[in-house]
């Protein structure tokens, strides 16, 4: 999977550093992911969620949330957010879906 971007990844691990670690192994692992579809992601994560084209995965045993939008057609994802539960609650990642 193409993953887009890192750097944009980096960034929103600055707000919740302690999640830098998980997110730098779920960067690696999904660079190397040919995804094809939310079974495919659950063998790697089987916590993780699909609604409409946002791909969303547990860090940190569920602390936190990172909301991506998936093309699996054109093998990208697109990290959107990284969310604490208060703020995915308010469930304005749904703009993506």
């Amino acid at each position: 999977m193409n993953v887009l971007s890192k750097p944009g990844l980096l960034k929103l691990a600055k707000k919740h550093p302690e999640t830098l670690p998980r997110l730098a192994l779920w960067y690696k692992v999904a660079r190397k992911a040919e995804w094809r579809g939310l079974h495919q992601v659950r063998r790697e994560y089987p916590s993780a969620d699909q609604v409409g084209d946002v791909l969303i995965f547990d860090v940190l045993g569920g602390n936190f949330r990172l909301i991506t939008r998936v093309k699996y057609d054109l093998q990208r994802i697109y990290v959107k957010a990284l969310l604490n539960h208060r703020e995915y609650d308010r469930k304005e990642w749904m703009k993506w879906a």
